[in-house]
Formats: C-alpha cells, structure tokens, sequence
C-alpha cells in the first residue's frame, strides 16, 4: 500500500505583545531585540496543498544525509542550533479564534448635537489611546420606542465592525447619500448644513472629523489648505495633547486649537 504526505501551506497573521515599565525612546529601540513578547495569532489562512509520496525512515535519514553534504557547515549548524532552541524555549502563542480589538474602559471622544429637520440628533463617539474611532452611539428624539431600537442596535454593529478591523472609509462609502426622512437643514454643525438623512449626515460628520475628507463638508475649514495628514516632528508637548485630546473634537486640527499662553502673566493682588 502507497503512503503519501500531504504539506499544508498557510499564512499567519499575529502580533508580539511586549509589556514595558517605562515608555521611552531608549525602550522602544531595544524591544525588536526582546524574546519575552506573548505571540497572539490573529488570522490563518490556507493557501495550497501539496501530495507527496514518502518512503521509509531510511530513505528520509539519507536524503538529510544527502542535504548535510551539499549544505555548508555553517549553516547546518544554524539549523541544529534553532532546533535546540526550539525546544528549550517554546514560543507562547495564544491562539484566537477571533481578532477583536476592545476599546479601553476609559476612553476618549466627543459628542455632537445637531437638528435635520425637527429631529435632535445627538451623535456621541470612543476613541482608542491612538485617536482611531471603535464605537459610536445615536440618539434621537421624538421617535419610536421601535426607531429608538433600530438606531441603537445599528450603531452597536457599526461598533462591533470597526473593532473588528472594518475600515471607517467602507462604512462611509455605504451610507452617504442615503435617502429618507428626517432630512433637510442641519442645525448645530458648523461643518454640514444639510444631510439626506440621518445616516448620511453621522457618517459625514465622522469622516470629515476622523477622515479628514473636507470635500464631504459644505463649509470651508478654519485651518485652510494646509495637508494635516503629513507626518510632522511633534514636540513632546504636542504629542502629550495628543494623548488626552480626542481627535474627532478637534478634528486633528491639533496645533491650530492650542492657546499659547506663554506670554501671558497674571497678577494676583489681594484685596485689603
């Protein structure tokens, strides 16, 4: 009877967690070098299937035999030496089945309050520690217990999908310009002044704050022309107002919203 061997070829998907004491330059530059990362596996997937007919133990043991010839020393070495670190220390691998990334406990956003029509629309949003949106909720008034359900449960989806790893940009493509009631005149946003409904109008709103798609606004920017999406050398500062300022608030706009008040003085005189 013929024996076969079937190789699998897949690709891995995962991440190195590391934990750090201090978050410094020094430490960042020396974690490539770590070996003590938990290694968690986000995606495998198949990509071909290969049939082999295999032999006997002997013929295995002279094919290595054969390949130990043709190889240099050094490298065979190498690969004896990976083997015995292979088995002294294992690699920890965590193995999910599902790659959610959860939003902290306390996190950062806004809320917006608008009115299309006679609707209050009240769009409220969370942030990651990076400033990349993971959840939104809606809320509206003078509606149904059933609408009420509706928009609550569609925006705890939307969350879900965007833990999941769904781009903004694909949600934005879905839901612009979609068409019922309430619609018309916005109120209350200073960038969109009219919305076909209320998904066209939260969806806008989310990609001119976290997108920066200032052609989806029907009023110019206070900051102009200027490209925020290119990479600038923040000072420490500036990278400290990043890390407690939500960036949909301010719309990234982070240097134009700061007040310098370094030239100011105050005198603080007693009244006798």
């Amino acid at each position: 009877m013929k024996k076969y061997i079937v190789e699998t070829y897949y690709t891995c998907t995962f991440k190195t967690v590391h934990s750090l004491s201090n978050l410094d330059d020094t430490e960042l530059s020396k974690i490539d070098q770590r070996t003590d990362g938990n290694v968690e596996v986000i995606d495998v997937k198949l990509n071909n299937r290969k049939t082999k007919k295999i032999g006997s133990t002997k013929d295995d043991k002279s094919n290595n035999k054969k390949l130990e010839k043709i190889l240099p020393d050094s490298i065979t070495n190498k690969i004896k030496n990976t083997k015995e670190d292979l088995k002294d220390n294992p690699i920890n691998l965590k193995t999910k089945s599902h790659a959610r990334f959860k939003m902290p406990d306390r996190r950062k956003g806004y809320i917006q309050k608008a009115q299309i029509g006679d609707h209050k629309v009240y769009l409220h949003t969370g942030e990651y520690d990076d400033g990349k949106i993971g959840e939104i909720f809606i809320d509206t008034n003078k509606e149904g217990e059933l609408v009420k359900a509706m928009m609550n449960n569609f925006a705890i989806a939307i969350s879900l999908g965007l833990q999941y790893g769904v781009p903004l940009e694909e949600y934005v493509d879905a839901f612009l310009d979609t068409k019922f009631e309430p619609s018309g005149h916005v109120i209350g946003n200073d960038r969109i002044l009219s919305a076909s409904s209320i998904l066209d109008y939260v969806f806008r709103e989310l990609a001119i704050s976290y997108l920066g798609k200032e052609d989806l606004a029907h009023t110019p920017s206070i900051v102009g022309t200027k490209n925020l999406s290119e990479e600038k050398n923040d000072d420490k500062f500036l990278k400290i107002v990043k890390n407690i300022t939500s960036k949909g608030f301010v719309r990234s706009n982070y240097e134009e919203k700061l007040v310098d008040l370094t030239d100011v003085r105050i005198n603080l005189k007693t009244k006798n």
